[in-house]
């Protein structure tokens, strides 16, 4: 019966479209551009098996340029559901883990996003990611919620995003697009210094935390935007880049290779 696969899509999209995530004011043309592309690995008596993409982005200051803000794979989404079952929240209480994954990622989005236009801005959203996986991990039947058992499922990405060794990370992230992307369109070469020197951010974390999945979410999120941006830099500059990319990103080399001369 694919007439479920619809009917859930629909759900999903009412479900996070219609609910109020935060008290900040947004006019519609500002609403955060995000999608959630759910993959079925398999169905059986309305228990799905999946994983699920999110991805973020939004615009640079004064410019038509998009930039991606997040973006993560979660191989672990099992739950169940029954066509037609309404979908809710009540705050501090979860019924499905269905909507719990869902609502923890609307929360990272609107912490990357937030955290992007203020120092630290994503704190709160961070704070109640952290107090989903809290009321997750009560029920052991719901897979992806679970300390040290996968370095990137959802308690890593959380714990990295709300102790005290990724605030380097945090102050990055504000510089790199604040000071940096944003100030490109009305000057290139400073938006661009200011951009370079944020990722010494990306050096502190990888010695704080050698293994940190905010490592790889950079990767997946920033690193060929970085590319780029080094791209238009002195020669001696890409020569840095090219330096810090090989310690931060060795798997990653092909990516980078283009600074190389």
């Amino acid at each position: 019966n694919k007439q479920v696969f619809n009917t859930l899509q629909t759900a999903l999209t009412e479900f996070i479209n219609t609910k109020k995530w935060t008290t900040a004011t947004f006019s519609q043309n500002e609403r955060i551009d995000c999608n959630f592309t759910i993959i079925v690995n398999s169905l059986e008596n309305n228990l799905f098996s999946c994983e699920i993409q999110v991805q973020a982005r939004r615009p640079v200051y004064n410019s038509s340029y998009i930039t991606t803000i997040f973006n993560f794979r979660d191989t672990e989404f099992d739950f169940g559901y029954t066509e037609f079952e309404p979908l809710e929240y009540t705050e501090n209480m979860l019924n499905s883990n269905l909507t719990a994954t869902v609502i923890y990622y609307i929360y990272m989005i609107l912490g990357f996003d937030f955290d992007s236009f203020s120092p630290n801005g994503g704190q709160q959203f961070f704070q109640q990611a952290q107090q989903i996986v809290t009321l997750a991990q009560s029920e052991p039947s719901w897979n992806g919620w679970t300390a040290f058992a996968n370095r990137r499922n959802r308690h890593a990405l959380a714990t990295a995003l709300t102790e005290n060794q990724g605030e380097s990370f945090h102050t990055m992230w504000y510089n790199y697009h604040r000071k940096g992307l944003d100030e490109m369109a009305a000057n290139a070469d400073r938006g661009r210094t200011n951009l370079i020197s944020s990722l010494s951010g990306l050096k502190e974390l990888k010695n704080a935390r050698p293994t940190s999945v905010l490592l790889q979410l950079f990767s997946d999120c920033k690193l060929d935007e970085a590319v780029s941006v080094y791209s238009k830099a002195t020669m001696q500059e890409k020569q840095e880049g090219y330096k810090l990319f090989s310690e931060l990103f060795p798997a990653a080399s092909s990516r980078y290779e283009s600074l190389k001369n």
